[in-house]
């Protein structure tokens, strides 16, 4: 097995997530942001679509790191931002985790 080649190819992953992770901190923030105001029932539509874009972006970029827990919870988020404005505060309550568990493996990850 060539691990001189896996090891280049970690190095240059490793280069691409410090070039991309201001882009994949501002998504998650974007998606905080709109779980806040779907918390106090304030939430836009275009905060709606924001969050949407930024977590269908996200669920695509971080399983080529290595993330596919941050995948999976991205997706989660995205399918709720697709769906019909939801001010249920168990639906804001798992947004608002999924957000902080994004965080957490973003940060493990760096």
């Amino acid at each position: 097995m060539d691990t001189g080649g896996q090891s280049s190819l970690a190095e240059a992953l490793d280069r691409l997530w410090v070039q991309f992770l201001p882009e994949i901190e501002q998504r998650v923030a974007i998606v905080e942001s709109a779980n806040a105001a779907l918390a106090a029932d304030r939430l836009s539509q275009d905060q709606r679509a924001g969050a949407n874009a930024a977590a269908h972006k996200l669920a695509g970029v971080l399983g080529t790191f290595g993330l596919t827990k941050g995948t999976i919870l991205a997706r989660e988020a995205e399918i709720v931002y697709s769906g019909e404005p939801d001010t249920d505060p168990a639906a804001a309550a798992r947004l608002s985790e999924i957000a902080g568990e994004l965080r957490s493996l973003i940060s493990n990850r760096k």
